[in-house]
């Protein structure tokens, strides 16, 4: 497999920057300096050794605890969501009397219970496809923003859950494709992916608008939108195929959302009430019993804070793109709404909650931060202490968020 990613990826260099508009269009607006290493090495190998490192690292903490703890590392990859997954995968929707498990989407569970018949236990399986799946999620990346968005999307504060049983490595493989087979003009296969990814996570949805977003504001003529869009008729239909199943499950067309309400306090909420309701959550002395889960929702809110920034460098970059049609940028539209939409629906929740793991897949982030990383000033002292700065506490964060899930800690 890794000899494979780096074929891909050498493959899927950025182009240099004698290459045309239309190809950086192609390869996501990365601009070509997000596509180059400080010192020249290889772009595809700096991705690996991240993807490798990054791993090892989640792996380490795994290891250590299992040590000092006299845990078995199936039981540490098993928390929380991943309970939910394995009775999913053994006896379908009505496996739990009040409904909650249909809060989550049938694809990732399916895939769970085939491996379940062939002998491989959720534990196994689950890990082995997120890790394999980080690594396409990285390539894609890769392609859209350049190495060092992929980089510091592998060591993610809460990358932890793109090796464990959780949806998120997979989500991303597929969304993260999608969106780079839209950016490259091949609109069937990004129709299929994001198909696919529509049986994931309810956040296929919200990738579906914003490829419409990005067709409604592309400069193809009215006839080529047409067609764009009668595509995402597709994934859309694979969403309201899943909403139909569960109608004939339990007779209402709400089910998803009052698992979501149940299980999870998820309601509807004015966004100010949303973060009133957060704020004691984060003060100290909150959650005395469980000393971690404040330190969390800080995180939510921080989360929260960069998704509205994400969204404006977005709308900023969109908008000096059509001041300057000649310039290295290029509209963002798509990635804006991409966010933004996300940071609506998780204001407009009783409170701000699990937005920590959404920021994975908010892949225009790390394509923000592999541009800083690479952007003009590289070559100066302060930038390069204050990378080195950032993405020390970045792989600080990635080692605690592992330690918190590993050791049975809510981790958003």
């Amino acid at each position: 497999m890794i000899v494979k990613m780096s074929s891909d990826l050498v493959e899927a260099r950025p182009p240099s920057t004698g290459s045309g508009r239309r190809l950086r269009r192609a390869q996501g607006g990365a601009s070509t300096s997000s596509g180059r290493s400080w010192n020249s090495s290889s772009p595809a190998r700096i991705v690996i050794q991240a993807w490798l490192a990054s791993r090892g690292m989640i792996a380490a903490v795994a290891l250590v605890l299992a040590v000092v703890q006299q845990r078995t590392l199936t039981d540490m990859v098993s928390n929380w969501d991943v309970q939910h997954f394995g009775k999913l995968a053994a006896d379908g929707y009505l496996a739990e009397a009040d409904g909650t498990l249909m809060a989550f989407f049938p694809g990732w569970p399916v895939i769970l219970s085939l491996f379940s018949q062939l002998g491989v236990p959720v534990a196994i399986s689950g890990v082995i496809i997120s890790t394999a799946c980080s690594a396409l999620a990285a390539a894609a990346l890769y392609r859209l923003g350049g190495p060092w968005a992929a980089v510091a999307w592998l060591f993610a504060p809460t990358a932890v859950f793109t090796m464990v049983p959780y949806t998120e490595s997979l989500f991303c493989a597929l969304a993260f494709w999608a969106w780079e087979r839209a950016r490259a003009d091949r609109w069937l296969a990004a129709a299929l992916l994001t198909s696919l990814a529509c049986t994931v996570r309810v956040s296929g949805l919200f990738l579906v608008g914003a490829l419409l977003v990005m067709i409604i504001t592309s400069d193809e003529p009215a006839r080529a939108k047409l067609r764009r869009g009668g595509l995402m008729l597709v994934p859309a239909a694979v969403i309201m195929a899943f909403a139909t199943y569960l109608y004939a499950l339990t007779g209402s067309w709400t089910a998803w959302y009052r698992a979501q309400s149940t299980g999870w306090v998820r309601q509807l909420t004015w966004p100010w009430d949303s973060f009133l309701n957060t704020v004691p959550a984060i003060l100290p002395g909150a959650y005395a019993n469980h000393p971690w889960w404040a330190a969390v929702f800080r995180g939510e809110m921080i989360s929260m804070a960069v998704g509205v920034a994400v969204t404006i460098w977005c709308i900023a970059v969109s908008l000096r793109a059509r001041k300057r049609s000649d310039g290295p940028d290029r509209p963002m539209w798509g990635e804006a709404s991409w966010v933004g939409v996300q940071v609506v629906a998780f204001s407009l929740s009783y409170w701000f909650f699990s937005v920590n793991r959404a920021t994975l897949l908010w892949f225009p982030l790390w394509i923000m931060l592999g541009r800083w990383v690479a952007g003009p000033g590289r070559s100066r002292r302060l930038h390069r202490v204050l990378v080195g700065c950032a993405f020390g506490v970045e792989i600080v964060l990635m080692l605690w968020w592992s330690w918190l899930f590993f050791t049975g800690h809510w981790a958003s």
